[in-house]
């Protein structure tokens, strides 16, 4: 009995820093956000009043400033989604599968190198590819102009060519997290599999197909969602690369709530927008997981 109050104070003190850490920096904010919701909330005058629901109504109550701030917003952010989480996951996987196959000195080198993009800050990275594609002296339009290619491109100004650049930056800046869990998990996969496989003459496309894939299935389905995730909270890149621009066409819901609290004076309306960015989010990982887990069902 005495080991077991041991066992049970020891594992109890191993998890406590993870709950303090959870409640001081998850659960607090949450419920503090959800409580600013509730109030018409003036951050310059520091004043509020109760409103109860009167938020979010306004929230999806079209025509309203706040309405349109939001759904622009999200807009955007559903665009950047849609655009970014596949080459975020199939290159990462691609990438995984070439260094895979390099001796195990190669692949230490690689996965450093294609890993170490993801420990620079987004200000370095979003300064380097805003100097890249600058129209003007930009390394990308003067080499365009020195190979003769055509006139230089607004990168940053028109549109497609704005999403294209922040795609572009995210994807170097962030694949090699993904990339390295995929190779863990491709380290994991059995090699007798591979080497029946072999026996029975199958090619690299139906092993892939047969043996790698649902082996690392569940950590495929982990970071789509966690890149959908990191997909849903684009910030950085846009704030400092394009400014929002151009017209507005790459503001996403962070900026949309940023600028509701800080421009507007408006926290209340600013945590009623973050609570249902919250929602959608769940939304939309919620559908994800079941669809990639509705077979097991």
């Amino acid at each position: 009995m005495t080991s077991r109050k041991s066992t049970v104070k020891w594992a109890l003190l191993f998890v406590a820093p993870f709950v303090l850490a959870f409640v001081l920096f998850w659960l607090v904010p949450l419920a503090y956000g959800v409580f600013a919701s509730l109030y018409n909330w003036n951050v310059a005058s520091g004043k509020r009043t109760f409103s109860g629901l009167d938020n979010y109504l306004a929230l999806l109550t079209p025509g309203t400033i706040y309405n349109d701030i939001f759904m622009e917003a999200l807009k955007n952010t559903l665009i950047f989604v849609f655009i970014s989480v596949p080459p975020l996951v199939l290159v990462s996987l691609g990438l995984a599968l070439m260094i895979d196959k390099l001796p195990a000195g190669l692949k230490t080198i690689y996965r450093t190198v294609f890993f170490i993009s993801y420990s620079i800050s987004v200000t370095a990275v979003s300064a380097v590819f805003r100097w890249l594609f600058n129209e003007n002296g930009g390394f990308v339009n003067n080499a365009l102009a020195t190979l003769k290619l055509g006139e230089p491109i607004r990168w940053l100004n028109e549109q497609p060519q704005a999403w294209i650049t922040i795609l572009i930056a995210t994807v170097w800046w962030t694949i090699g997290f993904n990339m390295l869990l995929f190779l863990n998990a491709i380290d994991e996969v059995d090699d007798t599999l591979y080497e029946a496989a072999d026996l029975d003459g199958a090619g690299a496309f139906k092993k892939f197909y047969h043996i790698t894939l649902p082996d690392i299935r569940n950590v495929a389905v982990f970071i789509m969602i966690t890149t959908v995730i990191a997909s849903f909270n684009l910030f950085g890149q846009t704030r400092l690369i394009t400014g929002g621009g151009p017209e507005g066409t790459t503001n996403s819901l962070i900026m949309g709530i940023q600028r509701t609290v800080f421009d507007l004076n408006q926290l209340g309306m600013g945590s009623a927008m973050a609570i249902l960015m919250g929602f959608i989010m769940m939304a939309v990982t919620g559908a994800q997981y079941w669809i990639s887990y509705r077979k097991q069902m």
